[in-house]
């Protein structure tokens, strides 16, 4: 079937080449519709509004060729009564087929001919043949849209032009004459409580406002609004319905009248209704259920106790503290009932993670015109036990295996409290045990995790007149080690966290780590030239072209336990103590101190003890929302406080002067980021996106670089695609070091996304950008930031890609050919590798941005 499918598209796409004719499924007395052109006051427009309003649109193209229509042309209309003429109905071929294939495989291969067929009706496009009624109702529609703007005299026609050729092309024009603007409001508010609150608080902010060209939309916007407030103000039975807009248009000159009519509440009785005014409705009690279910309906409450005005009640004993349950309820006795602190409670208390499916009802008392609020809570499992196993395969080892176990204990102090604990074990065969007679699993990593969630702030103090507790603060301590064997360096790691998470709005999120510790200590760095081959093979070479070694010999003991690198690091020395043929000013001299400078900064343990703050604005209001900007901001700042403490603690100070704790010197250095995306829906499922992102990190006092996991690379399927990740920069500097990495970096790229059949989507883009050294140890000119002029060494990627649509996920492929590169020379660094033998080929998982 995959095959099948593969050798359609190949051929519709050399149908497509060849010209195969689109009018192909056209009849005789039809047109095909080729365009559509909208004229609003004689001047063509063609936004997605208006776009969208169209009845009956054109077939999409690809470059001008509709691709889709060539594939559902390739599908036979009425493949059923096909294949009975064709086959069923010949007894001579259904005996050969039979025979040839057998009965099954004979009907099942007839099936299979009619799902490809139906496959490629799907996924292609039936011709648009023009139809003067759909014609019709796109007049009606865009009369409406632009009446519902304030055209009342708007006007609309269109003209169908129609060929020899059976093409058909349609052009709408719309005449909208004068607007009419909005002159007086007034209010006819029948329940005085309403009227005195309107006139008093509501009207200031008002969306309806003397001055305006008329727009329905903000008299809908404006009933929201009110419904909202009134709702939110103790009016439990008010609703939209009871607000209405009297408009008065006549002999106004092109004028509105606005009248804000709102009802009183009606009652419906068997045969009638009733008006009365509105009332003010406040909570009378607060009654929490914590443990219920369906089948206790009918059961006796065991347990209860009534804490700050609330009333807990348990069918079993009570498993929590109650103040973990009142934290997270808005809806308080005595207040006046507000919509909000029931959706507020809803948000809270499904962040807890500890029910399933609240439920919060209200029960209304009308002799003293209060509410009993019911909150029924239906507690998740204590316990969750998770496991998983997988078999992997890499460039460091033929095969792995590693088993994942998790714990999560809800409620684990009774305050609503999560404590997961998690832990993983993997053994794997190097490709060196693998070839040899040793022991073959060499390989191994084991780490654990700890990490405790506390559905409010974790301090000493109250932050309620801070941060209140409708922006759901939450705690998250962490602590988490690992350590490996036979993997790179061979490190340890050790990592704790205190974090602090709340929400100011809904499209914005504040994030605290106001302790961050990270401890990496690297076992093995006498395997450093095992890790990084190409400084060792730079090294190598260095030392074969000056005779340190012969040319068949290696820097490298061929007679030592698993091949020691001794020899590679008494070359260095040598070097870097003028005791062979190379001087300080020879380019080979810089390259073996470049290379010690790195394997010093990339073997070093690391000790980073910091603090961060990351603030993120999302204004994407759903998934299906294509028009949204995503900001965010970071600041990080590390070893003040030990910098601080040093002199007071009296720590030790190492051969470099710099500061020690457990042996290790602590890290410090500012870090600043901002990343910005903003997507434009371009309208028949057409998406405009860009990305910019500026990051600098500045060592300072105990530091003279960044350590490695702090620092910027660039390239990779969601960063410069013409270049793999790690392989781009510094600078104009051409290194074949495995890891590029640097302490400032400025990327911009834009992409063009656009349909094209079924669930295949394709992009067009270009990224551009760098890293750069900037403000530490670094001297090399190439690789450093030296202002605006450095700004030649920006990298230009560009390329295109394909994207299926899961739904769940979107799985990418992105061609990335390098289009100005800057490590070749200035004059010779455009297009001079743009083709397919040097481009990058990426696969990634949803979108880059």
């Amino acid at each position: 079937m995959k095959y099948n499918v593969l050798r359609l598209l190949i051929i519709s796409l050399a149908c497509t080449i060849f010209s195969c004719d689109v009018m192909k499924r056209v009849k005789k007395d039809e047109h095909l519709l080729i365009s559509n052109t909208v004229l609003v006051n004689d001047k063509k427009t063609s936004t997605e509004t208006i776009d969208n309003l169209q009845y009956q649109k054109p077939n999409g193209t690809l470059l001008g060729i509709p691709l889709r229509v060539h594939v559902y042309n390739l599908a036979r209309p009425n493949i059923d009564s096909l294949l009975k003429a064709n086959v069923l109905d010949k007894p001579r071929k259904v005996a050969w087929k039979t025979k040839l294939l057998s009965k099954k495989q004979f009907y099942r291969e007839l099936q299979s001919r009619k799902k490809i067929n139906s496959w490629l009706k799907k996924t292609g496009e039936a011709p648009v043949i023009y139809n003067e009624n759909r014609a019709e109702k796109t007049a009606l529609a865009l009369r409406k849209y632009y009446f519902s703007k304030g055209w009342f005299d708007v006007k609309t026609s269109f003209e169908a032009k129609k060929d020899s050729t059976q093409k058909a092309k349609v052009t709408y024009k719309v005449t909208t004459g004068t607007p009419y603007i909005l002159d007086s409001m007034r209010s006819n508010i029948k329940t005085p409580i309403i009227d005195s609150l309107y006139n008093s608080q509501l009207k200031k902010g008002s969306l309806i406002a003397k001055g305006q060209q008329y727009d329905e939309a903000n008299y809908t916007n404006e009933r929201d609004r009110l419904t909202t407030l009134l709702r939110n103000s103790g009016f439990y039975y008010f609703g939209q319905d009871y607000i209405t807009f009297d408009i008065d248009t006549v002999r106004t000159s092109k004028k509105i009248n606005t009248n804000l009519i709102i009802a009183d509440r009606a009652i419906r009785n068997e045969d009638s209704v009733a008006r009365v005014p509105f009332k003010i409705y406040k909570i009378k009690d607060v009654n929490i259920f914590t443990d219920y279910k369906n089948e206790y309906r009918d059961s006796t409450i065991t347990d209860s106790i009534n804490y700050k005005n609330y009333n807990l009640y348990s069918y079993n004993t009570l498993k929590f503290r109650p103040k973990a349950i009142t934290d997270a309820m808005f809806i308080k006795k005595g207040d006046v009932f507000k919509d909000i602190d029931r959706t507020r409670t809803y948000r809270y208390l499904s962040e807890l993670q500890a029910f399933r499916y609240p439920r919060i009802d209200y029960i209304t008392n009308e002799q003293d015109s209060t509410l009993t609020a019911n909150v029924y809570l239906v507690p998740k499992k204590k316990f969750d036990l998770s496991t998983s196993f997988e078999i992997s395969q890499s460039n460091i080892q033929t095969v792995g295996f590693a088993f994942n176990t998790g714990l999560l204990i809800r409620n684990i102090f009774r305050g609503a409290e999560t404590l997961e604990i998690s832990g993983i074990g993997a053994i794997g065969s190097s490709r060196d045990a693998s070839n040899s007679k040793g022991q073959f699993f060499d390989i191994n990593e084991i780490g654990g995790n700890i990490r405790l969630s506390i559905p409010r702030f974790f301090l000493p103090f109250k932050t309620e007149k801070i941060v209140p507790k409708y922006m759901s603060p939450s705690t998250r301590i962490n602590l988490s080690a690992t350590s490996q064997r036979n993997i790179g360096l061979d490190k340890q790691a050790l990592t704790g966290t205190l974090n602090y998470n709340w929400y100011p709005t809904k499209k914005v999120t504040n994030n605290l780590d106001l302790f961050n510790v990270q401890y990496v200590k690297n076992l093995n760095t006498a395997n450093y030239f095992g890790v990084y081959q190409n400084s060792f093979e730079s090294l190598n070479s260095i030392a074969q072209d000056i005779g340190a070694i012969g040319p068949d010999d290696s820097l490298r003991d061929p007679e030592s336990e698993g091949g020691s690198y001794d020899p590679a690091d008494e070359f260095i020395d040598d070097v870097l103590n003028e005791n062979t043929s190379l001087t300080p000013g020879d380019d080979d001299f810089i390259t073996v101190n470049n290379i010690e400078q790195r394997k010093e900064r990339l073997t070093e343990d690391n000790l980073i003890f910091s603090s961060s703050f990351n603030y993120i604005k999302n204004r994407r209001e759903d998934l299906f929302d294509k028009n949204f900007s995503i900001i965010k901001l970071r600041l990080k700042l590390a070893g003040n406080l030990l910098s601080n403490l040093s002199s007071v603690l009296d720590l030790n100070k190492n051969q470099d002067g710099k500061y020690e704790v457990f042996g290790v010197p602590f890290s410090q250095f500012i870090k600043a980021e901002i990343d910005y995306v903003k997507h434009w829906d371009l309208g028949r499922k057409n998406e405009f996106a860009v990305r910019s992102y500026v990051g600098i990190a500045i060592p300072y006092g105990n530091s003279d670089n960044i350590p490695f996991a702090e620092s910027f690379f660039a390239g990779g399927p969601n960063d410069i695609r013409a270049w793999t990740a790690f392989n781009l920069g510094p600078g104009s500097s051409l290194t074949t070091d495995e890891f590029n990495e640097a302490n400032l970096k400025i990327t911009l790229s834009a992409e063009q996304r656009f349909y094209l059949l079924g669930r295949i989507n394709g992009a067009v883009f270009v990224d551009a950008g760098n890293i750069w050294n900037v403000f530490d140890n670094v001297d090399d000119d190439a690789a450093t930031f030296n202002g605006i002029e450095s700004l030649k060494d920006v990298a230009v990627g560009s390329g295109f890609g394909l994207r299926y649509d899961f739904s769940f996920f979107v799985l990418r492929g992105d061609i990335g050919f390098k289009t100005y590169d800057p490590s070749r020379p200035l004059g010779n660094r455009w297009f001079k590798d743009y083709n397919f033998s040097n481009a990058v080929y990426n696969i990634g998982v949803n979108y880059p941005f």
